[in-house]
C-alpha cells in the first residue's frame, strides 16, 4: 500500500510483478521442473487427483478475504431451491397454502412449489450440501471434477506433456478465481460433462471399451439432465463424430451402444419424472408451464403481474420488445441473427487468456488433420444454436470448455514445432497474470488497494458480485431470536433483478420466512398463519436496507 502511496501506480507494479515472474519462470523451468513434469505428466491417476485438488486448495486458501459466495441472482435462488428439494429425497415440493405471498422468479407455486430448471445443477448442489453441509462445496465438486477429467479428456487427443499442460491452464482460467467457481449458477458441472463426452469418443474409435461408453453416456446424460437444448448440438455433435469412420470401427464401437442408450434412458427418465412430479404432465417441462404462467421473457412479465406497482423502465421495455422478436414474433431475420451472433462473439473471451489468443491463431494451422476440423465444427455448432436463444449466459456453452482448452493447447503445440521459446513465452505469461492476481487476492486485498487496481482487473470475478447488501441483512436477521417472518416492500423505482423472496424447500419449516408484501389488509392473513413468528419488514431498496418490526394498523 505505501508503495501505491509513494507514486508507483498499480499498473506499474503489474509491470514489475510480471516481469520478476517470467524471469524466475525461464530460471527455475529447466533445471528441475521439466524433468519432473516429464516423470509425473504419464501418471494419469495421479496427475487427475492433483488437477482436482488444486483449484480446491487454492480457493480455501483464500478463505480470509473472500468466503464462500453468498447467493444473488434469481437463477442461483432456484437451483438452490432443486437442490434443497432434491436434499428432502423429493422432486417438487407441495403448493403452499398461501402461494400469492411467495410469487418469485424462475419458481413455481402452482400446481406445486418447485424450480422451473430441470435437476441436473441442483443434483450437483445437493451432493455438496448433503455430504458438507454447505451448497457451495457440490460447486467445489465440480470444479475438482471439471480439472481433474479435462486432462484425461486431453490425453485421447495430445500427448501426456501437452495433455498436463491443458490441465494446468484448466486450473489457472476456470480454478480460483472463475465466476463458475464463485456462484450458484452453473458451469463447472456442465464442463465436466463435456469433458467425459469429448474424452471418450477418441478412445472409443482407437480401442472400443465398454467404461469409455458408459463414460460416454454418462456425459450425455450429465448434460441432458442439465441443459436440454444445448443437449441437440451435443447430441448432433457426436452423430457428426462418428461420419467418418470406416466400417470396420462403426462395428467394433457400435458393440457398446446399448450401454450408452442405457444409461441416457434414465436420464430421459429422470426428466419425464421430473415433469410429472412438477408439472403434472411427462411431456410439460417446468420451465414451459412457468412461460405459460408468467409470459415469455418471464422476468419482465412478471414483474408487470406481481408488482403492477413498479414500472417498467424503457431501457427495461426495450429488452422486452428485444426478446420478444427473438422469440418468433415474424421479425427475425438473417441480419439481425448475424448482427446478434458477432454481439456475442466478445462473451467468448472468457474461455481464453488474453496471451493465448496467439494459441488461437496457431490451430487455424492444425485444421488440415480431420479430427481438428471436427472440433472447430463442433464449437461453431454450439455458438450458432445457441445464437437461437433470446439469451445468452456462458455456461450455455460449458460444454465444450474442454475443447477451447484443446484449441489452446493445439496451438500452443503448434508454436513450439517452430518457435518452442515462444510456446514457452505465452505459458509463462498466462502462469504470471494468474499467479500475480491470485497472489493479490491472498495477502493484499484491502478495500484501500481494490479500490487502486480491481479496475485492472479483466477476467477473474471472485466475489466481485458478492452481495453486500444482503449480507448486512441477513447478519441483522442473525441477530433475531426465534421464527422470523420477513415481508419485503419493494420501492416504486424497484429494479426487477433484485429479488428478495425466496425461500426453503419446506417453507413451513425454515427459521426465516420470506413473503411479498402485498398490503395489510392481505398481509393479515399471513400474519394468521404464522402466528409464531416475529414478524418484520425490509425495505431493500433503502440505504442502506431498512429491516423494522411490522405494525400493520389495527383493523
Amino acid at each position: 500500500m505505501t508503495i501505491v502511496n509513494q507514486g508507483l501506480s498499480p499498473a506499474d507494479l503489474v509491470e514489475l510483478v510480471l516481469v520478476a515472474l517470467l524471469l524466475l519462470g525461464v530460471l527455475i523451468w529447466h533445471p528441475w521442473l521439466a524433468p519432473l513434469a516429464r516423470r509425473f505428466e504419464t501418471r494419469t491417476g495421479w496427475v487427475m487427483v492433483f488437477l482436482a485438488a488444486l483449484p480446491v486448495v487454492l480457493r480455501l486458501a483464500l478463505l480470509p478475504h473472500h468466503p464462500a459466495p453468498a447467493p444473488d441472482l434469481y437463477d442461483e435462488f432456484s437451483h438452490l431451491l432443486a437442490a434443497d428439494t432434491l436434499r428432502h429425497f423429493r422432486l417438487a415440493n407441495p403448493p403452499h397454502a398461501l402461494p400469492q405471498f411467495f410469487e418469485t422468479f424462475f419458481v413455481l407455486q402452482r400446481p406445486t412449489y418447485a424450480s422451473i430448471y430441470p435437476p441436473g445443477q441442483g443434483l450437483a448442489l445437493a451432493i455438496g450440501w448433503t455430504l458438507f453441509g454447505h451448497p457451495w462445496a457440490g460447486v467445489l465438486a465440480a470444479t475438482a471434477a471439471f480439472c481433474g477429467l479435462c486432462y484425461w479428456m486431453l490425453r485421447g487427443w495430445v500427448s501426456p506433456r501437452w495433455a498436463l499442460a491443458g490441465g494446468l491452464l484448466a486450473v489457472i482460467e476456470f480454478g480460483p478465481l472463475n465466476q463458475w467457481m464463485n456462484e450458484y449458477w452453473g458451469g463447472e458441472w456442465i464442463a465436466a460433462s463435456g469433458c467425459l463426452v469429448f474424452g471418450a469418443l477418441p478412445r472409443l474409435r482407437a480401442a472400443p471399451r465398454r467404461r469409455d461408453a458408459l463414460l460416454l453416456g454418462l456425459g450425455l446424460a450429465m448434460h441432458l439432465i442439465t441443459r436440454p437444448y444445448e443437449s441437440i448440438f451435443l447430441f448432433l455433435a457426436v452423430a457428426l463424430f462418428w461420419v467418418p469412420w470406416r466400417p470396420a470401427e462403426l462395428k467394433a464401437a457400435a458393440r457398446f451402444l446399448p450401454e450408452v442408450a442405457l444409461v441416457l434412458l434414465a436420464a430421459v427418465a429422470l426428466l419425464a419424472v421430473q415433469n410429472k412430479q412438477v408439472t403434472g404432465s411427462f411431456a410439460t417441462m417446468p420451465e414451459a408451464l412457468s412461460q405459460y404462467q408468467y409470459g415469455v421473457p418471464a422476468a419482465l412479465t412478471f414483474q408487470a403481474k406481481v408488482t403492477p406497482h413498479v414500472p417498467l423502465t424503457e431501457q427495461q421495455l426495450m429488452d422486452y420488445k428485444m426478446q420478444r422478436s427473438f422469440l418468433g414474433e415474424r421479425t427475425e431475420t438473417v441480419g439481425s441473427f448475424l448482427l446478434r451472433l458477432e454481439y456475442r462473439v466478445r462473451y467468448y473471451r472468457f474461455f481464453f487468456l488474453a496471451p493465448l489468443y496467439l494459441a488461437l491463431g496457431a490451430f487455424l494451422f492444425a485444421l488440415g488433420e480431420r479430427r481438428f476440423r471436427w472440433v472447430a465444427l463442433t464449437l461453431a455448432l454450439f455458438a450458432l444454436g445457441t445464437n437461437f436463444f433470446p439469451a445468452f449466459q456462458l455456461h450455455y456453452v460449458a460444454a465444450v470448455t474442454c475443447l477451447f482448452v484443446l484449441v489452446s493447447v493445439v496451438g500452443l503445440e503448434r508454436i513450439a514445432r517452430r518457435w518452442p521459446e515462444a510456446a514457452r513465452l505465452v505459458a509463462l505469461l498466462c502462469a504470471a497474470q494468474f499467479v500475480f492476481w491470485y497472489g493479490l487476492h491472498a495477502f493484499f486485498d484491502t478495500a484501500e488497494w481494490s479500490a487502486a487496481v480491481r479496475r485492472y482487473e479483466t477476467w477473474d470475478s471472485i466475489n466481485h458480485g458478492n452481495p453486500e447488501r444482503r449480507i448486512f441483512v441477513n447478519r441483522q436477521l442473525d441477530g433475531v431470536p426465534g421464527k422470523v417472518l420477513v415481508f419485503v416492500r419493494y420501492s416504486p423505482r424497484h429494479i426487477f433483478q433484485d429479488e428478495w423472496v425466496y425461500n426453503r424447500a419446506a417453507i413451513d419449516d425454515a427459521r426465516i420466512v420470506w413473503a411479498r408484501d402485498l398490503g395489510d389488509a392481505e398481509n393479515r392473513q399471513l400474519l394468521r398463519y404464522y402466528a409464531d413468528r416475529t414478524a418484520l419488514v425490509l425495505e431493500p431498496d433503502a440505504q442502506p436496507p431498512s429491516l423494522a418490526a411490522y405494525r400493520p394498523p389495527a383493523p
